[in-house]
C-alpha cells in the first residue's frame, strides 16, 4: 500500500482503477479543500522551481483557479487581474527597481 494524502485532480481516482488498483479517498469540507488547496499551491510552485516548464506552471494555474473558485469565482479573479494589469502594467519590460530617490 502506498500512501499519499494528498489533494488529487478530479480523474485520478479513474487512473488508478484502471491501473488495476483500488485507490482509498474521501470527499474534504470546505475548510480542509482550502488548506490542502493552499498546500498543492506550495507543492506545485516547488515542482516548478525543480523543472522550470510550462507543464508546472499550467498545474499552478489549475490550482490557483480551483483556489479563486474556493474564495469567490474565476471571472472575479480574471477581473481583478485585468484591472490591476491596466493600472499597473505587468512584467514585460523586465524592469527592475533598484532604489527611488525623495521627490525635491
Amino acid at each position: 500500500m502506498t500512501f499519499y494524502n494528498k489533494l488529487v485532480r478530479d480523474k485520478i481516482p479513474e487512473i488508478i482503477e484502471k491501473g488495476g488498483e483500488v485507490p482509498n479517498i474521501c470527499i474534504l469540507d470546505d475548510a480542509a479543500y482550502l488548506r490542502h488547496l493552499e498546500a498543492k499551491l506550495d507543492e506545485e510552485v516547488g515542482e516548478y522551481h525543480r523543472d522550470k516548464n510550462l507543464e508546472e506552471l499550467a498545474d499552478i494555474l489549475e490550482v490557483v483557479y480551483a483556489l479563486a473558485d474556493s474564495i469567490g469565482s474565476r471571472d472575479a479573479l480574471l477581473e481583478i487581474y485585468r484591472n490591476k494589469h491596466d493600472a499597473r502594467g505587468g512584467f514585460e519590460k523586465r524592469i527592475f527597481l533598484i532604489s527611488k530617490e525623495d521627490a525635491v
